[in-house]
């Protein structure tokens, strides 16, 4: 919670001496609309995600159960988890300095080198630098989340729809289905919960196609709404 505060007071700091704004460009305020967004941006990354998992189940051999050492304080600390990891992400790449971008260069170009450096930082994040394949995989892969959720931001200048889609995304996946860095969450795979199949067609389908459903589905619905401007 620490680091989220002091991101917030840098935040500030940088909005201020380049814009002379303040937090209010990142649309944190409240309203019916925003809280809409959120839900429906939730539900549909969720529901996605979800489905994935249940390809792998139809397709191949995974099956999950419900974890007989949850706990309420589990469930508490893994949504906490998963709150301030995706806060923490979403001030970096889809905060003030997007916006400030967005101002400079335009939001074509903003949202690109946003989503460039949110590919670039998995790297690190996933452990993967210095193998060149994977580096390819992961950029490819978390460069087209970025691409979805600074282009979120960019079109209604709040926070609430990123944080919505990479929520509903890391949550069902990280904890829900206990496929992240924090271990059982709510449902604990039955073996190894590595998807195999012998057709590399339905391998690359269940792989693949949840991640461009998200990316499509969300992006169609973003497309839906009316140009935004930053609060003041």
């Amino acid at each position: 919670m620490i680091g989220i505060i002091v991101q917030l007071a840098l935040s500030w700091l940088i909005i201020w001496l380049f814009e002379r704004k303040n937090l209010a460009v990142l649309g944190f305020r409240p309203t019916k609309s925003r809280i809409n967004h959120f839900l429906i941006f939730f539900l549909i990354s969720a529901i996605i995600c979800s489905a994935g998992f249940l390809m792998k189940m139809y397709f191949g051999n995974n099956r999950w159960h419900l974890n007989p050492d949850l706990t309420f304080n589990l469930v508490l600390s893994g949504i906490w988890w998963n709150i301030k990891s995706v806060l923490f992400e979403e001030l970096i790449f889809r905060g003030v300095l997007l916006y400030i971008l967005i101002k400079k260069l335009g939001p074509s170009k903003a949202i690109i080198i946003s989503a460039i450096a949110f590919g670039i930082y998995h790297w690190f994040s996933f452990g993967v630098f210095g193998n060149p394949i994977q580096m390819i995989i992961v950029f490819f892969i978390t460069g087209l989340m970025g691409l979805l959720l600074a282009y979120g931001y960019a079109k209604t200048f709040s926070l609430y729809v990123p944080v919505a889609i990479h929520f509903g995304w890391n949550l069902t996946q990280i904890f829900i289905f206990s496929s992240g860095p924090i271990g059982n969450g709510v449902l604990i795979p039955s073996g190894s919960g590595q998807f195999s199949t012998n057709s590399y067609f339905i391998f690359g389908i269940v792989t693949f196609l949840p991640l461009l459903m998200v990316l499509g589905v969300n992006w169609l619905v973003i497309q839906k709404f009316r140009q935004g401007t930053p609060e003041r």
